[in-house]
C-alpha cells in the first residue's frame, strides 16, 4: 500500500474528535424522552398526534358532554313548557267556574228580589226596580221573608168609605195595628188565566179586605192601567200561588215590613219588595196632598206605581209643564209643571211616561 492518506481517513494510531459528528449526536437543550424536545417517541411529532388525539377525545367528550346537557335541557324545558299548559289550563278552568258561580248568584239574587212581569209593555224600558224617593224609598236589599200566616178569621172591621167621599180626617186613622192580616175573598177566581194576586187587609184598623179587594181589582182591570185593554190579566186568589201580594196596613206595620227589605217608609209611604205590595193605611185613607183629586184617584196611583214596580218599571219624572204625571213619577214629592194622574195609559191607549229617573 502506498503511504498516500486517502482522504476522509484518519490513521490508525491517531484518533481525531469528530467534532463534526459530535455536533450531530450532541444537539443543544434537554432531550425529551427518546425522540428529544417537541417528538413522541419514535420519532412521531407531538403536534399533529397530540391534535388528533385531542380533537378526537374533545369531539368525543364534546359530543358526549353536548348530548347529555342538551337531553337535560330539552327533558327540563319540556317539562316546564307541560307545567305552564296546566297552570294556564288550570287558570281558564277556575276563571270559568268563577264567571258561572258569579253568573249563577246574579240570577239567584234577581229571583229572590223581584219576579217581574215577563212580557213587558214595549213601550217602555222595564227598570231595575224603585228608585230613590219618598213613596217608594230604596231597591229592595234583601230576599222576600216568609209570608205571614192569614188569620182564619176575618175580623169586623169598619168599611172604608165608598170612592169619592170625604175621606176620614187624620185622627181616624190608627198609627199601629196588631200586625195579623185578614186575606180577602170577594171577587176571588179558583181557575183562569191571569197573574194570580192576594189582597191582605192588617185586622182591626178599618178597611174591609173584601171591599179594599174589589177598589183594587177595579184599578188592575182598568183599561188605562196595567192590563192595557187586555194585554195582561190579573187573577185574585187566596192561596200561595200568588206572585203578587197587596197589603194594607197601618204605618207601624209598614215600616216594619218593608224594613225586612231594608227600606225605610219613615211612617208615611208605601213600599214594594219582592212579591208584597205595601200600602200605608195613612196614604190609603187620606191621599197625598200634592196629589190634585179625589182619593179614589189617589189610590189607583199607589196601586199602578207600585205594581209598575213589581213588573220592572223604574222611577219616571215629568215630561213637560202641563203635561200628565207619569204614574211611575213620585207625585207625593211634588210635581214638578206636570198635572196630577193615576193611570199608565190614557184613554186612547197612549203611554203617559216621562225621562227616567237614573
Amino acid at each position: 500500500m502506498t503511504g498516500r492518506r486517502g482522504l476522509g481517513t484518519l490513521p490508525r494510531d491517531e484518533p481525531a474528535r469528530d467534532t463534526e459528528t459530535f455536533r450531530l449526536r450532541a444537539l443543544p437543550g434537554p432531550r425529551t424522552g427518546d425522540g428529544g424536545p417537541g417528538r413522541a417517541p419514535g420519532g412521531r411529532s407531538l403536534s399533529r398526534s397530540g391534535s388528533r388525539s385531542g380533537s378526537r377525545s374533545g369531539t368525543r367528550s364534546g359530543t358526549r358532554s353536548g348530548t347529555r346537557s342538551g337531553t337535560r335541557f330539552g327533558a327540563r324545558s319540556d317539562s316546564r313548557s307541560r307545567s305552564r299548559e296546566r297552570r294556564r289550563r288550570r287558570n281558564r278552568r277556575r276563571t270559568a267556574g268563577l264567571v258561572v258561580l258569579a253568573l249563577a248568584a246574579v240570577a239567584l239574587v234577581a229571583v229572590l228580589i223581584d219576579r217581574p212581569w215577563q212580557n213587558g209593555d214595549p213601550s217602555v224600558t222595564a227598570g231595575a226596580g224603585p228608585g230613590t224617593g219618598d213613596d217608594n224609598a230604596e231597591a229592595p236589599v234583601a230576599p222576600a221573608p216568609p209570608p205571614a200566616t192569614p188569620s182564619a178569621a176575618p175580623a169586623s172591621p169598619t168599611p172604608s168609605p165608598p170612592a169619592g167621599d170625604r175621606p176620614p180626617s187624620a185622627s181616624d186613622v190608627p198609627a199601629s195595628g196588631p200586625g195579623t192580616f185578614t186575606v180577602a175573598r170577594a171577587g176571588v177566581t179558583e181557575s183562569g188565566k191571569g197573574e194570580p194576586y192576594r189582597v191582605e187587609v192588617e185586622d182591626g184598623i178599618g178597611v174591609d179586605p173584601d171591599r179594599a179587594a174589589e177598589d183594587i181589582a177595579a184599578i188592575l182591570a182598568d183599561p188605562r192601567g196595567w192590563s192595557h185593554g187586555g194585554e195582561r190579566t190579573f187573577r185574585q186568589v187566596t192561596d200561595k200561588s200568588a206572585g203578587l201580594v197587596v197589603k194594607i196596613g197601618t204605618a207601624a206595620t209598614t215600616d216594619r215590613l218593608c224594613g225586612a227589605y231594608g227600606l225605610k217608609t219613615r211612617g208615611e209611604v208605601n213600599c214594594r219588595g219582592g212579591e208584597q205590595v205595601m200600602v200605608n193605611l195613612k196614604r190609603w185613607q187620606l191621599g197625598s196632598p200634592q196629589f190634585d183629586g179625589p182619593v179614589a184617584e189617589y189610590r189607583a196611583l199607589i196601586i199602578n206605581h207600585e205594581v209598575g214596580h213589581w213588573l220592572g218599571r223604574g222611577h219616571e219624572t215629568c215630561p213637560g209643564k202641563g203635561r200628565p204625571a207619569p204614574a211611575m213619577m213620585q207625585q207625593i214629592d211634588g210635581l214638578k209643571g206636570c198635572v196630577a194622574n193615576a193611570w199608565p195609559y190614557d184613554a186612547k191607549g197612549r203611554y203617559l211616561g216621562g225621562p227616567k229617573v237614573p
